[in-house]
Formats: structure tokens, sequence, C-alpha cells
């Protein structure tokens, strides 16, 4: 494919090409238009297709190859990560705080380089939150919010959005707390989406597009396992 496919907010929500016309160039691109609708979102996540856009740009649709994967066994547990989690000094909860954990994922005094959490792309998954299809991993000490992430579960795969620290090994504590709650639950896979050499250094992987879509084909067309 050469050119995306253009969405209008009155098309089906499953009205997404398939994955495999997704532009070389940039990597995964699939489509644009559209809206960020609870039916669209769930539609493109069980597609392997996920939102990601700037300010002042349509939304677009993504759909990269390879894609970066987390098997929760398989997480990277570092001797520095490791003494953190010894020395016990957070208190991790989950959905106790979906909000505030999102708006501090879209910090811009966190992310100085820019953030692709507009206040539409928020809202929209408050709304898959309350729901059910959206969690938060929250890290207190002290009796504040110091780091979290957030994703939507389908089935039994995680797929994670995003994440912050406000205090050193926050974010990575919320994340092994989560591995280690999504293999008590059965989850196979969280979506990582690109690959970096951050996620890498935790454990994640690459693996072609067409291996996660055989995935998600398997394990996240039923209703999520209970993660609470």
């Amino acid at each position: 494919m050469t050119t995306i496919v253009w969405l209008s907010e009155h098309d089906s929500p499953d009205a997404f090409p398939p994955v495999e016309r997704a532009l070389k160039e940039p990597d995964g691109l699939v489509a644009a238009g559209g809206d960020l609708s609870v039916e669209r979102l769930l539609a493109a996540y069980r597609r392997g297709i996920f939102p990601w856009y700037s300010r002042g740009q349509p939304i677009l649709w993504w759909s990269p190859d390879p894609r970066a994967v987390l098997v929760p066994s398989e997480f990277k547990l570092s001797r520095s990560l490791a003494k953190t989690l010894r020395r016990n000094l957070f208190e991790v909860r989950f959905n106790t705080a979906f909000e505030q954990v999102i708006r501090a994922c879209g910090d811009r005094k966190l992310r100085p380089e820019g953030t692709w959490i507009s206040a539409e792309m928020r809202d929209a998954y408050i709304r898959l939150h309350q729901l059910g299809s959206a969690y938060s991993v929250e890290c207190y000490a002290g009796g504040d919010l110091v780091g979290g992430l957030y994703g939507v579960a389908l089935g039994r795969i995680f797929f994670g959005e995003s994440m912050f620290s406000r205090v050193t090994d926050a974010s990575k504590v919320a994340l092994k707390t989560l591995c280690d709650r999504l293999v008590d639950r059965g989850f196979v896979l969280i979506d990582c989406q690109m690959v970096t050499a951050h996620l890498l250094s935790l454990g994640a992987k690459a693996i072609p597009r067409a291996e996660f879509v055989a995935q998600l084909r398997t394990h996240a067309q039923e209703p999520a396992a209970p993660l609470l």
C-alpha cells in the first residue's frame, strides 16, 4: 500500500484495512481519521492497531512491524530493581487512580520532549476504564502517587500504553507487579508497541507483526480475564 485509508467518524468501528497493508515508511501507518469511540478503539486493538498522533494531526492508526512484546513471565529483574523491591519502598495498587495516572503520563514536566496524550486521548481512555477495559497500576510512597502505568486488557493480552515515574524505579516496580499479576491470571502477552532499548532491557522482544496478529486472534477475542 502506498497511500493510507482515511476513515470517517461515520464509518463502522471495524472499518480498518488489513494490517498487512500498512505503510513501510512511516513504519506501520494503517489509517487516519475516524474517532476515538470505545467501539473503534477496541476494534483497533483486536486487530493489532493503536492510535498515536501529535497535536494538530488527524487521528493516526498504527501497526508497526516488528512489534515489541513482553511475555509477563520473562520480565528481566535487574539486581538494582531486586534491591528496590526488597526495600519495600512502594505500595502498589491497581485501578484506584486511573485518571491521575493517565494525566501524569501526559505531564509535560515529566516529558519535556512532548506527549501524544492529548485531552481527547485522555478522555477516550477514561471512558474505556469506566467500562472496565482499561486499567492502571499505581505506585505510592508516603501516600503520594510517584509512578505507574496504564493500558487496555482484552482476553489474555494486556496492551501497555504509557508509564511514568517521579521517583527512581517506581514505573519499573509497577510493571513488575503487573507482570506478576498477569502471570497469576493466565495472560500470555503484554503489547509494548514500539521497540526501544528501555523496553528490551526489561525483557521485551521484537516479533514479526504476523506473529503478533496470530496471538491476538487466539487470545484477544474472548472477554478479558479479571485483573483485580
